[in-house]
């Protein structure tokens, strides 16, 4: 099974089962890697967290365990706070983020003594999705954004959105309150983090998004921009106009920042005690090395020269902590 068809899937990366992909399923990886004594890899490495980062993780997993099948990598889907509660109980090597740690997150890493590098691995556009069917709209403002997704918004019909607009109900899907692109989309459109309407169907899965809003001709959702490519049979992605007139998410665009203000950057947390197993480094040296290769096999805006840069740092100043 590759990527793309795990993508398509309508439960793709579970919530609880992890992920495990045959060492069959890709092909032109290099002989396989070895520890330091000269065994083969084998053992199991636990990623959880982001939904959206979900599917490099994964793309990364399929292509290392081409070559390591005794490697076995585990990726879940609980959300970048639920990955973090996880990652800083010690309960993961490795953990998937759609927005940075936060300082509370960080505390309770701090407490527990889990030691930490953060990863910016690829770039990430969030993006606005209608219904197919919609044929009356193809861009919105950031101020119309703000005004259907604000805190107390009252918006539940397309023509209160703007007056051209047909006399269509406004059905609202979009993510949990504890995913990283909750997070991001309201700070961004709303002007503070979590400050959201509430009456919408959120959810942790975007495939339950993109079933909401591809059933509904008056649907709205948000979501990274790879989930839109994924379903472009079923679904419109809107231009946004974050002040400079109406600009459509894409890899240029996301890439040199003109898709604004709903371009992101996406993070993995490796734990530093992880590189204790060979198997654990070798992955993550396999990430960070073949990084634009997994972004876009995952079908994400790959990093720049600055960031791929700063990434191999950010490779070394883990390996230091882990040495210290």
């Amino acid at each position: 099974m590759n990527i793309h068809s795990l993508r398509r899937a309508k439960a793709p990366l579970a919530l609880t089962a992890a992920v495990m992909l045959a060492a069959s399923a890709c092909g032109g990886s290099d002989a396989g890697s070895s520890s330091s004594d000269g065994e083969k890899l084998a053992g199991t490495i636990k990623v959880d967290g982001s939904s959206t980062v979900a599917p490099l993780s994964t793309a990364a997993a399929q292509l290392f365990q081409a070559a390591n099948s005794g490697v076995k990598v585990t990726v879940g889907t609980s959300g970048t706070g639920g990955g973090f509660e996880k990652f800083c109980a010690g309960e993961t090597d490795i953990s998937d983020a759609s927005r940075p740690i936060k300082d509370e997150e960080k505390a309770l890493c701090d407490k527990k003594g889990i030691k930490y590098e953060e990863f910016q691995v690829a770039n990430d556009g969030l993006s606005v999705v209608v219904s197919k069917d919609n044929d009356f709209v193809d861009c919105l403002t950031v101020e119309q954004l703000k005004k259907i997704w604000e805190p107390g918004s009252k918006v539940s019909n397309w023509n209160q959105v703007d007056s051209k607009f047909p006399d269509e109900k406004l059905e609202l899907f979009g993510a949990g309150t504890d995913s990283g692109t909750f997070d991001y989309f309201t700070d961004v459109i709303n002007g503070e983090e979590g400050a959201s309407r509430t009456d919408y169907s959120p959810s942790e899965d975007d495939n339950v998004t993109v079933q909401g809003v591809s059933g509904s001709k008056g649907g709205m959702g948000y979501f990274g921009l790879s989930y839109y490519e994924e379903n472009q049979d079923k679904l419109k992605v809107l231009q946004i106009d974050g002040g400079d007139g109406c600009v459509a998410p894409d890899t240029k665009t996301v890439q040199d920042g003109t898709y604004k203000p709903l371009s992101r950057p996406l993070f993995i947390y490796p734990k530093a005690t992880s590189l204790d197993k060979p198997e654990v480094e070798a992955f993550v040296e396999y990430y960070v090395e073949n990084n634009a290769d997994i972004a876009t096999k995952a079908q994400f805006v790959p990093l720049n020269s600055e960031q791929e840069t700063e990434l191999k740092k950010d490779l070394d100043t883990l390996k230091a902590q882990h040495s210290s």
